[in-house]
């Protein structure tokens, strides 16, 4: 049987000023310190990420601006496939406001590990279910195109953890429950017409 595998990796971390907000699929810059800071991360994944391998990023520069360390850290540079529908959450009305002004718009108790609950859809924009079933879609659409193959897929925290929804049959809810670390590593496994975890937010071992 084949075996098609995935690399979820999570952007490397944003700039202050991005993190004081809600910018969801907002196009926001990495952080140039944190960018140093995390050159371990990147020699890492340089090493643990398959070749030959298909990749894939989003159309927001973080994804990419992510792929170019990765590359620059020592992994054989790959052509890059942009897919937009794995794109982080559309958080419509609420993208850049402040934490705190959230508060007083939602409309169901916020989830314990995410600023609010899987079902809430901003105006304007997308639930967290929503982009389960988006992701849910093009993850069976590149299992059927890649099949057989390694893909890695520079992505998002929102991202992510849907793919890990539509994997489990999870609901986005509860999939909200995963943690999901800047340029931590997920694998996914297709065998046929299941699906397999690997690993979830995979990181080098330090003392």
């Amino acid at each position: 049987m084949d075996v098609t595998r995935f690399f979820l990796v999570r952007h490397a971390l944003v700039e202050p000023s991005a993190r004081a907000i809600l910018y969801g699929s907002m196009d926001v810059a990495l952080c140039d310190m944190a960018l140093r800071e995390e050159a371990a991360l990147h020699r890492w994944l340089a090493l643990r990420l398959p070749v030959p391998a298909r990749w894939f990023v989003t159309p927001l520069s973080r994804t990419r601006a992510t792929a170019a360390a990765i590359f620059a850290a020592g992994h054989p540079e790959q052509e890059l496939a942009e897919e937009p529908d794995l794109a982080e959450q559309h958080l419509g009305d609420w993208q850049g406001i402040t934490h705190e002004a959230l508060v007083e718009r939602l409309r169901h108790p916020a989830h314990p590990f995410w600023p609010h609950a899987a079902d809430e859809r901003p105006p304007g924009g997308e639930s967290m279910d929503n982009v389960r079933l988006r992701v849910g879609a093009v993850m069976e659409r590149l299992s059927a195109e890649c099949r057989g193959q390694d893909v890695v897929v520079v992505a998002h925290g929102g991202s992510i953890r849907a793919a890990l929804a539509h994997a489990m049959g999870l609901s986005a809810q509860q999939a909200l429950g995963f943690s999901v670390k800047n340029l931590g590593l997920t694998r996914l496994e297709r065998h046929g017409a299941d699906w397999r975890v690997g690993s979830v937010n995979e990181e080098p071992w330090t003392p």
